[in-house]
């Protein structure tokens, strides 16, 4: 593929990411590409709050294909994700097997067949027809045994159930993997793995996502949100807003009838900062005079 095709297509992705409601970087859209011409899986890792999640949801939405999400959180097990049997269907069969006159071998592989089996995130992703698209959401909330537990899938896009055997994929699913870096992810992980580190976005980029996003909101008004959050951004807080709290601010100041940031206006202003700041430590860090300062800077 020669250089000015390879770039068609990187415009024509980003195009469709900007039609779905998603503004991707050339370089995001290029590991985008990769993850389907290679089938391995894409680890994004960011902030909370930088739009990693809502990569795969717009992947699947210009693939027109299912997302299939797996949310991880400490504790999350592989029968949880993968799969479970139906207990209760299963005893009602073993009641009305009783009577039966094959052998116990027999009754135990109709007990343990799939249509007794309740697909969970992982499997119901390689029994697809066609390939589709699945979140694994913020792993490095999952512990280490989850963790080694997902290689199996990463590497050959199979898993192992004890009573049916290994389960080969139909098709290969989009993987999407994403991290807020709350821990560090193992290196047998990383190497399955392409990689993209998402960044929050820059003045542009930002102001283009409220414009998109955020329709009601006058281009000016647009700039001025903007400048705000960023300035937040750049203040030593805890948790700092990510782009859904900037058009969450976004509506709040509509519905607040705010249609200009200024210093006469920051109390009004502080009345909307809880779709802003999420955390008590850091509303204290917003006092009027800082409030007013960072209006007047609009």
């Amino acid at each position: 593929m020669g250089a000015s095709e390879r770039a068609r297509e990187l415009a024509a992705l980003r195009e469709d990411l900007a039609r779905a409601g998603y503004i991707a970087e050339p370089s995001l859209a290029a590991a985008l590409l990769l993850m389907q011409e290679l089938e391995r899986p894409l680890l994004l890792e960011g902030d909370a709050g930088v739009g990693k999640t809502e990569v795969a949801k717009v992947l699947a939405s210009i693939r027109r294909t299912r997302l299939i999400r797996l949310q991880c959180y400490e504790g999350l097990d592989a029968h949880s994700a993968m799969y479970e049997w139906n207990y209760q269907r299963q005893l009602l069969a073993i009641k009305l097997l009783e009577q039966d006159a094959r052998s116990i071998a027999q009754k135990e592989e109709d007990i343990f067949s799939e249509r007794y089996l309740l697909k969970r995130p992982l499997l119901q992703a390689i029994s697809g027809d066609t390939a589709q698209v699945l979140l694994i959401d913020e792993i490095d909330r999952a512990d280490e045994a989850f963790e080694a537990y997902l290689l199996e899938l990463l590497s050959d896009f199979q898993l192992s159930i004890p009573e049916l055997g290994t389960v080969h994929a139909s098709s290969r699913p989009l993987v999407v993997i994403t991290s807020n870096g709350t821990r560090e992810l193992s290196d047998a992980l990383r190497r399955r793995c392409l990689y993209q580190y998402i960044e929050y976005p820059d003045y542009e980029k930002e102001l283009a996502i409220v414009l998109r996003k955020a329709p009601g909101v006058g281009e000016e008004l647009a700039r001025q949100i903007v400048v705000f959050v960023q300035a937040i951004r750049g203040m030593d807080l805890g948790k700092k807003p990510g782009i859904a709290e900037t058009l969450d601010w976004a509506a709040a100041l509509l519905r607040l009838g705010i249609s200009v940031i200024d210093v006469d206006g920051a109390d009004r202003i502080m009345e909307s900062l809880s779709t802003l700041i999420k955390t008590r430590d850091d509303r204290a860090a917003f006092p009027r005079e800082v409030v007013a300062r960072l209006a007047a800077a609009c």
